[in-house]
């Protein structure tokens, strides 16, 4: 028995030698070859995919992407979405194949290989997969690449659990190899799979995407993308240029230096005559469009994206930006395609542009815009609601689909601008739409027998900031030349030309304090804008009807149309608001000349507050009577959503609670703790500013002060007077207000009492006295415990922004 045991045992051995001993060919046998960068091979009978290696310890790049998506902008895993982009490298030990990340985040840019070796040990690596030797045949190693192609590489799961949608995770026998999008090339080789994740749904977004929530079925494609060579050049970073920044620290740098190194995002592009005044490009940048993009958008789409040609013309290229239409046979993946794509979600949301950059040097390998469907579909209703075009024996009026379609192509060179390396730039609305990157609004102005003209809705054509933007990042000063002298020359003419590039940290803020950079606002002048829009805003409530309506709608829908139209003044409010309190600065260089910082006029400060105190009064708020006989309760299908206002009235329309919400939006911007930090800093510095005190006491002057008014107007007053009282207690109670803020809100709130005490008693008219009431109890409770205290919140804006919190967001 033991010789039978030991023969056995020596048989395993012997099997497992053989096996192991096995040539690639012995392996392959059989196989289907994709010959290619990494040449593979399809196991039909196993669903594997079986990798050769003939490039270990080589660098290469690594792309996970995700061209089948969820289909919902709240989830943020849009088709066609690019993951992390990561330099790796397959590494050899024993049996084992690791696919190891070093970390490009730290080097040492020397020849010296002792330095570079030191700054590499200090610093974590990653191995992001290990792999088993199947076969090996010299320098050559094949190992299964399949349960690498069949994990979560998207880390969907983790994002679904931390939206709460629910814990999903990825079964292997729901998923398999995708061959159709599994390719390989001289420089790159694809591979695709169907992956399906599965656990509880809990959440709505995901139960209302998919057909069955508990199984997420998608597709995740992955990239071995060959280097590039190095032949590109990387240029300096400058703050003042637009451009994103590649950062990396570099241990080399002389210790007189920056350690941080930054370089420009940006395309590879080299004049065939760098001599040339005006010549072709060695190897022009060409985008593809969707296929899938129909009639009247694809041409808009494509029209839009070229416009950026017009920016390489001025820095001396000829045909240098193409766009065509993705050939038939070509996967919207493929790394070699940079890709203008059409994106579907249920909701309406955010288009972006994003890139896949060589983390070594900011070359953009390739650029990849995912517009969202649905945006158009918004211009036409917003559209509708100015021109309220639909009048019995009337043709309807061709201006909607004119100013839907002049925004997509606006919104195909917005997004193409990220993906040639630009950041926003929310200071060119203030310098006649000098950039396609800021964010616009619809142009809207009335002729004088107060019909609306939308012919100059949106801009047409690269805008001249653009221009110089691209001749800054793309310019090509050929061998010879001085490279750093040329940019800097470019520079001192933008500057000089008056020029301005502030982005998106300075313009999202709720609390933001530069006086010109806006999403969405028009004008040199924010409160001069919101004034106009104001008028605007007042003659088109004054004739909403139902002509704002489609035939065939059913009324409740008039709804929809009006938001827009009751809302028109949100964006610029915000612009107003960040004159107030607000500081002129740019990203100055030393030396270059620029204003560095510099107060915005009191003049200014107080003429924006005025506008800003004719977006609460009654006058604003009110709808007629007329028009809120015409919205009656949503039929059946029809039901209430986010794209329409709250209702504190169950089943009908109310609007005092889309007053609420439009009014309680103008006070969180004036009333905004960082704001009120500056201008009681601001007014300590220098006391024409105004302080937080006398903002304070003119609110309460237009609002708890000012003469009563009565019916519907009364209404809306008091509401607006509780919303002030809130807010100013809300400011008095954040944490992170500051104490000297807290302490003079507290102060003001203690005036109002003793004049509501007095109110409470003698107003004759019982709605105010009610309200008076109400305050003096609210302001006990934040007397009992301030640090404790939290208002009920107001009631939110419909949403106007594309839904959701990620990409770039478009109006």
């Amino acid at each position: 028995m033991k010789k039978i045991y030991c023969l056995l045992v020596g048989s395993l051995l012997l099997s497992s030698h053989l096996t192991s001993a096995q040539t690639l060919a012995e392996k392959t046998k059989g196989l289907q070859k994709f010959a290619g960068f990494f040449p593979f091979y399809w196991d039909e009978k196993g669903g594997r995919i079986l990798l050769e290696i003939d490039k270990l310890d080589q660098e290469i790049l690594y792309v996970s992407t995700l061209p089948n998506g969820v289909g919902s902008n709240d989830l943020g895993l849009d088709r066609g979405q690019i993951g992390q982009t990561r330099i790796v490298k397959f590494v050899k030990s024993g049996p084992k194949i690791l696919l190891l990340q070093p970390n490009y985040d730290f080097r040492a840019v020397s020849q010296n290989a002792d330095e570079r070796k030191s700054v590499e040990q200090a610093f974590a690596q990653s191995v992001i997969w290990g792999f088993k030797a199947e076969a090996q045949e010299g320098n050559k190693v094949l190992v299964d690449l399949t349960p690498f192609l069949l994990r979560d590489s998207h880390q969907i799961g983790d994002k679904l659990e931390e939206l709460k949608q629910g814990a999903y995770k990825a079964e292997e026998t729901r998923s398999a190899v995708f061959l159709p999008n599994t390719k390989s090339f001289p420089q790159n080789s694809e591979f695709e799979a169907v992956i399906t994740l599965t656990g509880k749904a809990k959440g709505r977004e995901i139960q209302s995407v998919t057909p069955d929530p508990n199984a997420v079925t998608v597709h995740m494609h992955h990239s071995f993308i060959q280097l590039p060579d190095a032949q590109y050049q990387p240029r300096a970073f400058d703050p003042r240029a637009g451009y994103f920044a590649n950062e990396y620290m570099d241990y080399a740098t002389p210790i007189d230096q920056p350690i941080m190194q930054r370089q420009l995002v940006r395309h590879r592009l080299q004049k065939k005559d760098p001599t040339a005044a005006v010549s072709e490009a060695v190897e022009p940048i060409v985008y593809y469009l969707d296929r899938g993009a129909p009639e009247p958008v694809r041409s808009a789409l494509m029209e839009g994206a070229a416009w950026w040609n017009q920016a390489f013309e001025a820095a001396g290229y000829k045909n240098a930006f193409q766009v065509k239409l993705l050939p038939e046979d070509a996967d919207p993946m493929d790394i070699r395609y940079n890709l203008i794509q059409w994106v579907h979600r249920s909701t309406r949301g955010w288009s972006y542009g994003a890139s896949i950059v060589d983390p070594r040097t900011g070359e953009i390998i390739k650029g990849q815009v995912s517009l969202g469907s649905l945006r158009v579909r918004q211009d036409f209703l917003i559209a509708e609601g100015l021109l309220q075009p639909y009048e019995d024996g009337k043709p309807t009026s061709p201006e909607m689909l004119k100013m839907g379609v002049a925004r997509l192509r606006q919104l195909a060179a917005h997004e193409v601008g990220h993906t040639l390396g630009l950041y926003h730039n929310y200071s060119a609305s203030t310098k006649e739409r000098s950039s396609v990157m800021d964010y616009p609004m619809p142009r809207i102005t009335m002729r004088p027998d107060g019909s609306i003209d939308l012919s100059e809705a949106y801009g047409v054509g690269i805008g001249s900031w653009d221009k110089r933007a691209i001749l800054y990042g793309y310019q090509d000063f050929g061998p010879k030349a001085d490279e750093k002298a040329g940019l800097q020359a470019i520079m001192r003419q933008t500057l000089a030309d008056g020029y301005v590039f502030i982005s998106d940290a300075d313009a999202r803020a709720a609390g933001g304090a530069h006086p010109t950079a806006h999403l969405w606002d028009d004008g040199p002048n924010a409160a001069d804008e919101l004034n106009r829009l104001l008028d605007i805003r007042q003659k088109l409530l004054a004739r909403f009807s139902e002509k704002a309506l489609a035939p065939g709608q059913p009324m409740a829908m008039l709804e929809e149309v009006l938001v827009p139209m009751y809302l028109l003044q949100r964006y610029q409010v915000e612009a107003a608001s960040k004159e107030i309190g607000g500081l002129y600065y740019t990203y100055a260089v030393k030396g270059d000349g620029q204003t560095i910082t510099k107060f915005v006029e009191p003049a200014e400060q107080w003429k924006a507050f005025a506008a800003l105190m004719r977006t609460i009064s009654p006058r604003e708020l009110a709808l007629s009577e007329e028009l809120l006989a015409k919205i009656p309760p949503r039929p059946v299908n029809y039901g209430r959503s986010r794209e329409t206002f709250p209702s504190r009235t169950g089943l009908t329309f109310d609007p005092t609670s889309a007053a609420e919400s439009a009014a309680a939006t103008t006070l969180e911007f004036l009333l905004n703790p960082q704001r009120a930090a500056r201008l009681e800093e601001y007014h300590a510095r220098h006391q024409d500013q105004p302080g937080l005190a006398a903002v304070l006491d003119k609110l309460l002057a237009t609002t708890w002060r000012s003469k009563p008014e009565t019916g519907y107007a009364g209404e809306l007053q008091r509401l607006v007077n509780a919303l002030t009282l809130h807010k100013m207690l809300a400011l008095a109670a954040a944490p992170q207000t500051p104490v000297n803020v807290k302490a003079l809100a507290a102060l003001k709130v203690e005036e109002l009492k003793k004049q509501l005490e007095k109110e409470q008693k003698s107003a004759k008219d019982e709605g105010r006295r009610a309200t008076a009431f109400a305050a003096l109890r609210t302001i006990r409770q934040f007397e009992e415990a301030p640090e404790k205290f939290q208002p009920a919140p107001a009631l939110p804006m419909p949403d106007g922004a594309p839904i959701g919190d990620d990409g770039c967001k478009e109006f």
